[in-house]
């Protein structure tokens, strides 16, 4: 059986790594450039992502401020991490999507082969860090 790889997505953002940092460790910020949620920076806190198939648990993980943050995402094994890089001014940012499953296993919510969600939530996670991240950080 072929495990699905993870999803990895980098973009450099004309904003310093605090700036970065307060759109990605903040519920404003979340939502403002992925979706309505109730988390806080705080490991081992229990929040929820508001996603299109209805709330999503998730839960902290890793603070290390201004450099990572991972959580984990929904009921089946998705760790969500983001590495910030700062360089002279600029941020260099990278989201992980990780915990797949075997290509042909289902996904429960939306009852898709792990292959389909994953190619799926990748041209998603290109939206959503290449242009939606970037306005946001960017403004």
């Amino acid at each position: 059986m072929k495990k699905v790889e993870d999803i990895q997505q980098t973009v450099l953002l004309d904003a310093d790594i605090d700036k970065v940092w307060k759109k990605i460790a903040s519920a404003e910020g979340l939502e403002q450039w992925f979706m309505p949620n109730d988390f806080e920076p705080v490991e081992g806190h229990e929040f929820h992502i508001q996603s299109p198939f209805g709330p999503s648990p998730c839960k902290v993980l890793e603070v290390d401020e201004p450099h990572k943050l991972s959580f984990s995402w929904d009921v089946d094994g998705w760790i969500i991490t983001f590495f910030l890089k700062g360089i002279e001014g600029i941020t260099e940012f990278t989201l992980i999507h990780g915990g797949w499953k075997q290509a042909d296993e289902l996904h429960t919510k939306p009852d898709e082969k792990s292959s389909v969600i994953r190619e799926r939530m990748n041209n998603g996670w290109v939206n959503i860090v290449q242009h939606k991240l970037k306005e946001v950080v960017e403004q």
